[in-house]
Formats: C-alpha cells, structure tokens, sequence
C-alpha cells in the first residue's frame, strides 16, 4: 500500500506558484544577464578598431621621432575582421593606411622608402582582414545553416509529446550540443497504450545520417511494441530484436560497435502509482518527491541493446512506487556527463534537490538553466530529457 503524502497537493499550490515564478524569474534574468553581457562586449569589439588607429595616431605625435604606431594601425583592422561587417573592415583598414600615411608624412626623420613600405605593409594587413572576414561570414552562415537544419531534422524524428497523457503530465526536451552542428543520437518517445503509459529515453552510439537512422529504426520498434506486448520486458526485446535485424545494414564501426543505451518506464494501467523500469545500460532515471531525489539504479546492471554476442540475459524491470505528486527525470548522458571548467560532472540529484517544481515543463527548464550554469554555457554532448509527474489527486 503506497503511502500518502502528508501535505494536499492543494493546500501546497501557493508555495509551488511561487517556486515556479522564481524559477522563471532566475531564468529570465540568467538569460537577459548574458545577452546584455555579449550585446556590451560586442559594442566595444566595434569601437575597439577606432581606439587602437587614435591610439596609434596619439603614440606618433607624442613620442620622439623613429618610434611609430604602426603595430597599432595594422591590429586595428585585424581585430574588426570577426566582429563587424565586410565594410566595416574596409573602412577601418582604409583609416589605418591613411593613418600611417598621414604619420609618415608629418615624420621629419622617415625616408620615402620607409614610408612606402610602412604604408604598403599596412594596407596589405587591411585587404588580409577583409579576406579574413568574407571567410567568416561564409563559414557562420554554412554553420548557421548546418545547425538549423540539423535541429529541423531532429525535431521532425522527435516531435514533442503530448502534455498530458491519461492523467499525468508530460514534458520533453532535446538539446543539441553548441560544439558543432552534428545530429544527434539521441532520442525519446511516449505512447499512452492499453498497458498503461509507455516510455523510452535513449542514446545512440555516433552522429550524423547514421545516427538518425538508428533513432527512427528505435522509436518505430518503440512504438510498435509497446502497443503490442504485454510487458515492459517484452518491449525491450523486441527493440533487441529490431537492432539485430538492422546489424547487417550498417558499416564499419558501425556494424561493430553499434549500440543503443536506453532507459524503458511504464506506469501500469492496472496501478498507476507504480514505475516500472528497464535499464540497458542507460544513466539511472532520477526520482524527485516532496523536495527529496534518487536515482532508480537497476538491480540488476545490463548490457546496452545491439551487443547481444556479449551476452543474453532476461531483461527485469524494477518497481518503484510513484505517488501523487511525483516526478520523474529521464535524461541522456549529455545530462549527467556535462562538466565544468574543472571537469567536474553535472550531478542532477544533487543540483535538483530540496526544491520543488509546480509542473514537469518547470522542471525541464530548471535542469537546462542549471546545466548551463554549471558548463558555462555550453555541453560537448546532445541532450535529451522527459519528465513525467501525476499531478493532482481524482475527487
């Protein structure tokens, strides 16, 4: 008999409106604290170039005679390459050769060899800074683009969920890494079935085309089978299965090496405050009640699906209880491998708790504002995550 939880969801709502609106606020203001800092950064990229030619002018006329400003004229352009426009780097590079120009004519000690030379130094320097930025104009649009459509393709194999499912809520999220503009393996997926609500979370090994073709081969079987068997064990050896039959399509490493990491829940139709979990070798799932977390380690550790020549073993799913009010965090390693600038893990249990969350769409936006914070920005690995919670009690 699950025990009840000692505090109404109802008499608690104040307190978790307001837990809901300082997590919005802390994230509007960590978002709007980094957008102003990049804006004031970027505002004295621009004039940085200006500062460096003035400076360099203000160095010729106050110095004694033979000590030129010429390393400042040719950084000038150089440092306005990757931060303004193509014209505006022509422009500053023209300012630069017409600094050193001025200077060498005022200079009563420079020969007219010196000064051609210096001069053509110089705009040699301005016409490599233009070069410099046309390739990084092409080479941000071509990543723009890349990124753009990577995620499009992402989010057309892993549409979002529906937010409530036969009483609960349901939130997902995918997150692609901001080191390159790779797709993905990883993946999730959600179907509510006359067994009760089915889940997977998951991670293919490589990136790229393959990768995506992994994922859709997965979620296809996913679905297939949790509308069909009749446990949560049985699913995970039709997704066995379905990976055994793709081996032989796949090449290289690939064929080798091929793997998928997932974590498979279910919450009984029949009991619905119980979770039922199948871990293949996939991060534990993480359990968050009344302000407490823990993970759902598997009891019995196994291997991850598509390495069946290292073994076979019957799949067992662990129990948990799952009361009113109870959440549920799926996530991928790109989550619980993220590190900072020591190399320290991300911990989600720890990050997560003593805090409550009004609903799983507040929860997800917690754990990437965290994440964040901890990477400083960035995570060298995708992410995908699912949160699950029954909210209130039937009258």
């Amino acid at each position: 008999m699950t025990e009840e939880p000692t505090e109404p969801v109802a008499e608690r709502e104040p307190e978790l409106r307001r837990e809901r609106q300082a997590n919005k606020r802390g994230s509007r203001f960590t978002r709007e604290g980094r957008v102003a800092a990049s804006a004031t950064l970027l505002r004295v990229g621009r004039v940085l170039p200006v500062v460096l030619i003035l400076s360099g002018v203000g160095m010729e006329l106050a110095t004694a005679p033979g000590l030129t400003g010429n390393a400042l004229f040719c950084a000038a352009p150089l440092i306005a390459a990757p931060i303004i426009s193509t014209s505006g780097t022509a422009l500053v590079g023209m300012l630069s050769v017409a600094a050193v120009a001025l200077m060498r004519v005022l200079d009563v000690m420079s020969t007219g060899q010196e000064d051609i030379t210096e001069t053509a130094s110089t705009g040699v320097v301005a016409l490599f800074a233009v070069v410099i930025n046309r390739f990084l104009s092409r080479s941000g649009a071509a990543l723009s683009s890349a990124r753009s459509i990577a995620e499009a393709a992402q989010f057309a194999v892993l549409p979002a969920p529906p937010s409530r499912l036969d009483g609960f809520e349901v939130a997902a999220r995918y997150r692609a890494a901001q080191l390159d503009a790779h797709i993905g393996g990883d993946l999730y997926a959600v179907q509510e079935t006359r067994y009760g609500i089915r889940m997977i979370v998951g991670d293919v090994r490589g990136k790229g085309m393959e990768a995506v073709e992994a994922v859709v081969l997965v979620i296809g079987a996913f679905r297939e089978a949790a509308e069909q068997e009749t446990t949560l064990e049985a699913v995970a050896e039709r997704l066995e299965r379905a990976l055994h039959r793709e081996g032989p399509r796949r090449h290289g490493l690939e064929f080798y090496e091929g793997f998928t990491t997932a974590a498979l829940a279910e919450i009984p139709a029949a009991n619905p405050e119980l979770l039922r979990i199948v871990n293949r070798g996939h991060p534990p799932p993480l359990l968050l009640s009344d302000g407490g977390t823990r993970f759902i380690d598997p009891t019995v550790p196994a291997l991850p699906l598509g390495l069946p020549e290292l073994g076979r073993w019957p799949d067992r799913a662990d129990e948990v209880p799952f009361p009113y009010g109870t959440q549920l965090l799926l996530y991928t390693d790109g989550l619980s491998e993220a590190r900072d600038r020591s190399g320290t893990f991300f911990e989600p249990d720890k990050a997560l708790a003593d805090r409550t969350f009004d609903d799983p769409e507040v929860l997800l936006d917690a754990v990437l504002a965290d994440v964040r914070a901890h990477t400083g920005g960035g995570t060298a690995d995708d992410m995908a995550l699912m949160a699950v919670q029954r909210r209130s009690r039937p009258e």
